[in-house]
């Protein structure tokens, strides 16, 4: 009875355009369509309403599902193009006039949004990297988009297929590159959670509210930014370092340990029953220990990210620079951490909102403006602030320590549970 099976930024461009035309990055990445079996097809000229020849017919009639093979695979797509491909004539009058805009204006076929993120700060690097002519130097970049959930988005010029991470995926989010995705399930949603469930979190946002109230006054005047929760944390911290007379900031969470797995591991163990860990709790309920629990939490999902980095380059990849974009890549001491804990430099991009970025560039390519995608981020993206690791080997010594217990919570869990289940056989 169903019409179309349509994933969110499908049904966006279809909206906009009339053009059930599906995307390479949907289809192979949320569905089970074989995107490298257009590769024949890379050029652009041969990419417009390409009829779909990646569907596995055999595995739709397998699992009971073959009706949705009729009519060319009509329901859930019958035509797949790269990202970026122009769609139709552009925006529809019922679109324009709906969105406020001129009928015509050209749609891109469409990312998710984490992928569109990867894509507008993949190639934000310096010029001197960026002058190489080298296919092979976008493979040595990790793309974290960072928010309520992190994804790790890195490139290929051949398949690596890497346990518990997702891919490969041919053309995915850059066209003729195999797509490597890990990610993790909770990072600022994990943050949250942290600090909305500790009894000095009233206390810490009536702080900031108070703060943002004295601030109102001169905030258009002065372009002062209001004072957040996590501001508060920070500068917390920095405070208690100097008082504890210690070199780095990390050093305070000796005794705290966080396993970030409270909504399960996604990558690079691919574990759905894993739980989360806080080892180190005391009656404590004050705002310092809050900030300690804040700061164990992003060292805990810092050390999730160097274990896919770690993962990822033990199956091919050469992964040695990290780009960050998202909510969380504003956060100082949360990009520091990951820069101190992984041992590379992490580039902030100059456009903060990355995915939007990513998505004009979806659109710039389908104007012809550029002849391809790798064309358009070369020219549209930006390095900003680059993030470097602490030179001090104290600061090595400190995580790499950490991170061994980090990893040993997770092998003293699955013992737990090995236990747990003889008990209950």
């Amino acid at each position: 009875m169903v019409f179309r099976w349509m994933d969110l930024s499908d049904w966006l461009s279809y909206r906009a355009t009339g053009d059930d035309t599906r995307s390479l990055c949907t289809t192979v990445c949320k569905w089970t369509y074989l995107g490298h079996a257009h590769m024949q097809h890379v050029d652009d000229k041969f990419s417009r309403d390409m009829e779909a020849c990646g569907w596995d017919d055999d595995f739709w009639e397998e699992i009971g599902l073959g009706d949705l093979i009729e009519g060319h695979h009509a329901k859930i797509g019958r035509s797949v193009a790269f990202p970026g491909h122009p769609l139709g004539s552009g925006l529809t009058p019922t679109a324009a006039k709906e969105l406020g805009l001129v009928a015509g204006i050209p749609v891109g076929t469409s990312l998710i949004d984490a992928h569109a993120g990867g894509v507008g700060v993949i190639e934000s690097v310096p010029q001197s990297e960026a002058e190489e002519d080298d296919k092979d130097a976008i493979c040595n970049r990790m793309v974290l988009v960072c928010g309520t959930s992190t994804c790790h988005m890195a490139v290929s010029q051949s398949k690596l297929f890497i346990p518990g991470v997702w891919g490969p995926f041919w053309s995915a989010m850059v066209p003729e590159y195999w797509l490597t995705e890990g990610g993790q399930s909770a990072t600022g949603a994990l943050l949250d959670y942290i600090i909305e469930n500790h009894a000095a979190s009233a206390r810490l946002a009536n702080r900031a509210a108070s703060q943002r109230k004295c601030l109102m006054t001169y905030s258009l005047r002065f372009n002062i930014s209001e004072i957040s929760v996590f501001e508060l944390l920070n500068k917390m911290l920095e405070t208690m370092m100097v008082e504890q007379k210690l070199s780095y900031v990390a050093a305070l969470t000796e005794d705290v340990h966080v396993l970030p797995d409270f909504h399960g591991n996604r990558s690079p163990i691919a574990d759905p029953k894993a739980k989360g860990v806080i080892y180190g709790l005391t009656l404590d309920t004050s705002e310092k220990q809050l900030a300690l629990l804040y700061l164990a939490a992003v060292q805990g999902i810092a050390y999730g990210t160097r274990h896919i980095v770690e993962h990822c380059n033990a199956n091919g990849h050469k992964i040695n620079t990290l780009l960050a974009c998202g909510g969380l890549s504003k956060n100082p001491i949360f990009i520091q951490e990951h820069a101190d804990i992984i041992g590379c430099a992490i580039i902030l991009p100059r456009e903060s909102e990355s995915v939007l970025l990513g998505a004009a560039i979806l659109g710039a390519v389908a104007t012809r403006k550029y002849h391809n995608l790798s064309e358009a981020m070369k020219a549209l993206n930006a390095p900003g602030q680059v993030i470097h690791p602490s030179k001090d080997p104290k600061v090595k010594k400190y995580h790499d320590a950490k991170y061994k217990i980090f990893r040993g919570l997770y092998e003293q869990q699955l013992s737990y549970r090995s236990m747990m289940a003889q008990a209950l056989s």
